[in-house]
């Protein structure tokens, strides 16, 4: 299933959830100041800007925001938020859509990188974030770390989430370096009404290696947006890297 199709209109209807979820003010807020700090005033592109859910509060912060985006029905919930002059965005994929100028920052969070699901795909998109960045500038990715060691041998999936109205698991494959995320919402009713993701997942190390391709060098590393200690019990990470100053 392509990416335009797992981001049509029923998904892009429903994303926000405002107030809770990724959309909580303990989640979005960090995100949305460490961003902030991180323009060092400049501006910012945000590859896979969605509906905005970062953009539009950096925007109000002041910061000039660009986006990227390759699902249009994704964008059109965005132009009920912010127009086309508060926020540009082109239509097209992250690893080779270019947007005009240049920027202090180019940013993609909540493990979207992991929607290219090939490695070349991933390197194209450093090289891409590379391509639009001034001498100096950083790329920020938010991503998980797989849980390979929660996986015992013939089991294939690992539950990562279970509320009273949800249900979060991932299914591996090991071989391919593929993993499937599978979302069941339930209902008042108690009918489940399921979602699944595909990605291909990533090793810190390999996004390093990813990143010196690219010509980036790893600034920092932190478990969250907070600046917690990256461990190695830490399931995300929130990796800065740079583009050297000078050649």
């Amino acid at each position: 299933m392509g990416q335009e199709t797992l981001w049509g209109a029923d998904v892009a209807q429903r994303y926000d959830t405002p107030g809770t979820g990724m959309f909580a003010p303990g989640t979005l807020g960090p995100t949305v100041d460490r961003l902030a700090h991180l323009t060092g005033g400049g501006a910012a592109l945000e590859f896979a800007i969605g509906t905005g859910r970062v953009a539009v509060p950096l925007a109000e912060r002041g910061v000039p925001v660009t986006g990227i985006e390759l699902s249009v029905p994704m964008v059109e919930q965005l132009r009920t938020k912010a127009d086309e002059a508060t926020i540009p965005v082109v239509i097209g994929d992250m690893a080779t859509t270019v947007a005009p100028g240049t920027y202090g920052l180019v940013y993609l969070v909540y493990n979207t990188i992991s929607n290219l699901l090939t490695q070349a795909e991933q390197v194209e998109c450093f090289r891409n974030a590379a391509r639009h960045l001034t001498p100096g500038g950083r790329f920020v990715i938010e991503l998980w770390v797989p849980e390979l060691r929660r996986l015992p041998p013939g089991q294939q999936a690992t539950v990562w989430r279970t509320d009273t109205d949800y249900i979060g698991l991932d299914t591996y494959d090991v071989l391919l370096q593929h993993a499937v995320s599978h979302h069941f919402r339930i209902g008042e009713t108690e009918q489940a009404r399921l979602y699944r993701s595909p990605h291909r997942y990533i090793w810190p190390a390999e996004l390093d290696l990813m990143a010196q391709l690219a010509g980036f060098e790893l600034e920092s590393r932190h478990e969250d947006w907070s600046g917690a200690e990256f461990t190695a019990e830490s399931r995300d990470h929130v990796s800065v890297y740079r583009v050297p100053s000078t050649p």
